[in-house]
């Protein structure tokens, strides 16, 4: 697992597993990952402004590992019982978006 997906799949200290299972080991708040996501990707901004002419394959390959993990997110509530509409409704999207694009994986 890479760095942006451990750190986006990271629960909180409130969260539990679907079986009940509390992650009480965890310290971060979730505001925490994405603000450590966030300047991640700044950072491979300003290298493309420094003239880094690999930076945005490194962003791409960033973006896709970002995919992936909302994939395997989505996969996992689907598992533990939540319906299309509350991810949809999570995500921002309708409950069609949803599972049209995550329906089939």
């Amino acid at each position: 697992m890479s760095l942006v997906m451990a750190m986006l799949a990271w629960p909180s200290t409130s969260e539990t597993t679907c079986s009940g299972v509390p992650w009480a080991s965890i310290s971060e708040a979730p505001e925490w990952r994405s603000s450590c996501v966030r300047r991640i990707l700044r950072a491979y901004s300003h290298r493309v402004g420094d003239g880094d002419v690999e930076a945005p394959g490194l962003m791409l390959g960033l973006a896709e590992e970002i995919d992936t993990a909302i994939a395997e997110a989505v996969k996992g509530l689907r598992a533990c019982g939540y319906s299309w509409a509350e991810i949809g409704a999570r995500l921002g999207i309708t409950r069609q978006a949803a599972q049209q694009r995550w329906g089939s994986q």
